[in-house]
């Protein structure tokens, strides 16, 4: 296992198996990272959908949030921000018991900003569920 793949892993027990809010995350699993890339997958369980028994919109919002927030931690800068703007477009929904796979770029990296992209698809199928733009602020 690289230190890459082990420093991921470390970065996102820390971030979704805690108590809080982003323990609705516990059920992400990584599976790749390259640079500016990040890949997870998570299997659309009861607790992740609404009344129709599909994923969760809000959830979609905080897969699209942490996940890109991790992948912008994976980079050389390290830094996870604080968000600026969030943007998504709904496209398909998940049903419980299928899978997703989770997509995050980061498109750009400056001096004060950070702007990325995430897919969430169906693993099955590979039709698009979601899309996302996620901008954060660095700091200084």
């Amino acid at each position: 296992m690289s230190s890459m793949t082990k420093n991921i892993q470390e970065v996102m027990k820390v971030l979704f198996r805690v108590p809080g809010f982003d323990r609705v995350l516990e059920k992400v699993t990584f599976v790749s990272a390259a640079p500016e890339k990040l890949v997870c997958e998570m299997k659309v369980e009861e607790q992740h959908t609404n009344k129709l028994g599909t994923l969760h919109g809000g959830l979609t919002a905080t897969l699209i949030d942490s996940i890109s927030t991790v992948a912008l931690m994976c980079t050389e800068r390290g830094v996870p921000g604080v968000s600026v703007d969030l943007n998504i477009t709904y496209m398909s929904p998940a049903k419980m018991g299928e899978e997703i796979v989770i997509t995050a770029h980061i498109l750009k990296q400056g001096k004060t900003l950070a702007f990325a992209s995430v897919d969430l698809t169906n693993k099955a199928t590979g039709k698009l569920i979601a899309q996302g733009r996620h901008t954060k602020h660095l700091g200084n």
